[in-house]
């Protein structure tokens, strides 16, 4: 779901291969090691790792705390919000239903959503439930999603549903992927109009438990028992701090899920044997065929680099990355939430699965971890992966701090010649956009604040930057989404619309500024 900030680059990256027949794999005692070692890296308070191999689980433990501010240690049962993980269980509730012969993959989502309505028509008309899936609508990567991000806005799913026809295509139909998490939550629709079940009674009676995965929930509000639960944590102007838990209540079904690694070791556990699990394997969950589909490419990622295992080939399944490793299927997906991020890896050849969990949002800490484990089963000596990728952030983190360092700058520089811009009652009023509502500029003594009216967690200062761009300064710098906002003016020099864009590069990709078109109306 987020990429956090720091997060970039590493989200998407991610790779398997087979265990040579000589390798010396990774002991539980260098497990401990590494995760403690990635804590103090990368200021993570608390982390939990799954290794299931051969249908058993062989390594299952939690790591530091829950929370900064208790000393109540992460153990295998600790619920951490799984985010876009929850994506796979969506697929899998889909793959119930095609099993059952109440859809199938390639019906038309208007059949179950007749208010469904797109760009442009043909799409509309030809958008399938596969299409839900894939990342390939046509639609700009995140795009719409501050109608859930940050979680304070009134948006609800009909809302969403809605207002999809408004957002513009950035590429064409079925010819590119862009991660997208909307059209995820209309899938989750889908299975409630087929089945009569909302998409959380659905996975959670369907899938969590068949699986006895007891302590699941799927969302936040739903878990049963709170008393083993994270504080959501981010690294915020050089300091550790706990922030707000992200939630997803207006959809879910893209990324609600709350699990630990006791029950996410049974949900990998049932993948690696083809959709079976319980006693003997006696019971099924999807068809073989079921899941040949989500394990099948579906939409082609390019692949810009061969990363640190050889891969040649990416792609999307159904709620799956697809890649090759060294000749070998990696089934994959990763998740973030603000303070949380998570990652699911399986290698089917091998019947092994990697499940860690974090409370910090660094995601490149699961990802040292995961490789780090990766290596050993690869027969792959010599690798640091903590520092490697401890590196490789600090190098990411300079370059994006310089970009904002100079913004800041030229802001400062700025506010030593405003005697001779505009007043700021000159840029006040309402400016309304499709899809995500009105916004106020409005003075505040000497300031100008810009004030979201859906979400309100988008209330911020403006600041003189270079003629009409302001930058504009959230209130809440945990969102660390400082952006530019530029107004548009008419012929005779007024205001008439107003425009954003992100400034960091390292932005996480849901606040989709560049998707917003405000016109003034008042």
């Amino acid at each position: 779901m987020r990429a956090p900030r720091h997060f970039i680059g590493l989200l998407l990256v991610s790779f398997l291969s087979i265990e040579p027949a000589f390798a010396q794999v990774i002991t539980s005692p260098q497990i401990d090691q590494l995760v403690e070692k990635t804590l103090k890296t990368f200021e993570v308070p608390g982390i939990a790792v799954a290794i299931v191999k051969d249908g058993m689980v062989i390594h299952s433990k939690g790591y530091g705390v829950r929370s900064m501010h208790s000393t109540q240690k992460v153990d295998a049962n600790t619920l951490f919000g799984i985010a876009s993980n929850s994506k796979a269980f969506t697929a899998a509730t889909l793959g119930i239903l095609v099993d059952e012969g109440k859809l199938t993959w390639d019906d038309k989502v208007i059949d179950y959503i007749p208010e469904f309505r797109l760009y442009n028509a043909y799409v509309t008309e030809d958008f399938t439930i596969r299409d839900l899936l894939t990342h390939r609508s046509g639609l700009g990567l995140g795009a719409g999603d501050l109608m859930f991000f940050p979680d304070s806005s009134d948006f609800q799913l009909k809302d969403v549903i809605h207002n999809l026809r408004y957002l513009k295509q950035t590429s064409g139909f079925r010819t590119k992927y862009d991660y997208d998490n909307l059209l995820y939550m209309v899938a989750g629709e889908v299975v409630k109009r087929a089945s009569g079940q909302s998409w959380e009674e659905f996975v959670e009676t369907r899938i969590m438990k068949p699986l006895q995965m007891e302590n699941s929930a799927a969302s936040f509000s739903r878990l049963k028992n709170k008393s083993n639960v994270i504080d959501a944590h981010a690294v915020i102007e050089g300091k550790l701090r706990t922030v707000r838990r992200g939630r997803l209540d207006v959809g879910n079904s893209a990324g609600g899920i709350n699990s630990s690694i006791n029950d996410l070791s049974k949900w990998v556990i049932m993948q690696l044997n083809g959709g079976k699990y319980g006693d003997g394997l006696s019971k099924t969950l999807f068809s073989t065929k079921v899941q040949d589909d989500m394990w099948s490419p579906q939409t082609i990622i390019p692949v810009r680099n061969p990363g640190p295992y050889n891969t040649h080939f990416s792609s999307y399944g159904l709620g799956w990355r697809l890649n090759d490793a060294k000749g070998y299927k990696q089934i994959s997906h990763t998740g973030g939430l603000p303070g949380m991020v998570t990652q699911v890896m399986l290698v089917p050849e091998m019947k092994l699965g990697i499940i860690v969990l974090t409370n910090q949002q660094s995601g490149a800490a699961f990802t040292a971890i995961t490789n780090q484990i990766l290596d050993s089963y690869f027969g792959m000596t010599g690798t640091d992966r903590v520092k490697e990728y401890s590196d490789r952030l600090r190098e990411n983190t300079a370059n994006a701090d310089k970009v904002t360092d100079d913004v800041w700058k030229t802001v400062a520089a700025e506010k030593e010649s405003t005697a001779a811009k505009p007043t700021i009652h000159f840029y006040t009023g309402t400016y309304r956009d499709k899809w995500l509502g009105d916004v106020s500029i409005v003075p505040d003594n000497l300031r100008l604040l810009f004030v979201s009216k859906r979400s309100p967690r988008l209330t911020g200062e403006l600041f003189p930057y270079k003629g009409n761009t302001f930058v504009v300064k959230w209130n809440d710098l945990s969102l660390e989404a400082d952006a530019f906002v530029m107004f548009g003016l008419d012929y005779e020099g007024k205001p008439v619309s107003m425009k954003m864009k992100a400034i960091s590069p390292l932005t996480d990709f849901s606040y989709d500024f560049h998707d917003l078109e405000f016109t003034k109306v008042k």
